[in-house]
């Protein structure tokens, strides 16, 4: 029903900055909540953000409030995360993702990696 397809991951030194893509598809994408979760190697894949349909609402794990920025582009079907002042902690494969109206995450990206260094 949704295709997600991110872009705009790579390799980026402490406190620099890089912004996610996530280009979706299919006519359900204004009706979702969208989010973006990471996965480090050996680590569970962890919530990061999420945007209500209108982009009126969004939520933040604690680890990235103030410097991760999430924001929606109905009319061009993406959303975007904003990163900045990155850590190394932030290095992880980087996941968008369309939720159910509960909040659980249904439909996948492919996933892009974020690897910021020292």
């Amino acid at each position: 029903q949704v295709q997600l397809v991110e872009s705009g991951g790579g390799l980026v030194q402490a406190g620099g900055s890089l912004r996610l893509s996530c280009a979706a598809s299919g006519r359900s994408f204004r009706t979702n909540i969208m989010g973006w979760f990471r996965q480090a190697p050996d680590k569970d894949r962890e919530f990061v953000a999420s945007i209500s349909s209108g982009g009126g609402v969004t939520h933040y794990a604690h680890s990235v409030k103030g410097r991760f920025t999430l924001s929606r582009d109905n009319a061009r079907n993406t959303t975007y995360l904003q990163m900045n002042s990155l850590k190394p902690e932030d290095t992880a494969v980087y996941y968008c993702a369309a939720h159910l109206p509960d909040g659980t995450p249904r439909y996948w990206g492919q996933g892009t990696q974020v690897t910021v260094s020292s």
